[in-house]
């Protein structure tokens, strides 16, 4: 799997003009899932990035996680993270997941982080979706469960 999380003081999804998930300070997640992933990459994937230290402390310094700060989480899921530009100009998604594993290990995902208690939002799997967001820093980082 495949995360940018960004530190967001507030963040929205849009489906339709409906909005589907809303929060204030916390992380924006956009999610994508390999053909090869499995259970295990998500939940390494939920553990790490509910318990990232990138919230500030009384220092100042980055020390706090979500669970600390009462953060909210968005989760948006989005395949194109998985597009190869290594050749030509229009990207291969031959990495990305069918649909069916990849709805599964999405919804699993945000499983996996609700149980850690954390107030998370979504935006509609498949659909096309408006983001926006106040990135907060910025805070901006790039995981994947194939390089831990």
């Amino acid at each position: 799997m495949k995360a940018v999380v960004q530190r967001v003081s507030r963040a929205r999804v849009d489906v339709d003009g409906e909005c589907t998930g809303r929060i204030g300070p916390g992380l924006l997640v956009l999610l994508g899932v390999h053909r090869d992933d499995t259970d295990r990459d998500a939940a390494w994937l939920a553990d790490k990035i509910v318990n990232l230290r990138i919230f500030e402390d009384d220092a100042g310094r980055m020390n706090r996680s979500l669970p600390d700060c009462g953060g909210a989480m968005l989760v948006v899921s989005q395949f194109t993270l998985l597009g190869d530009c290594r050749r030509g100009r229009r990207p291969s998604w031959s990495g990305a997941a069918p649909p069916g594993l990849a709805r599964q290990l999405y919804h699993d995902f945000i499983d996996l982080v609700r149980r850690q208690g954390v107030t998370i939002r979504t935006g509609r799997f498949g659909a096309h979706m408006q983001v926006s967001l106040v990135n907060d820093g910025p805070v901006t980082l790039l995981l994947d469960s194939h390089q831990r």
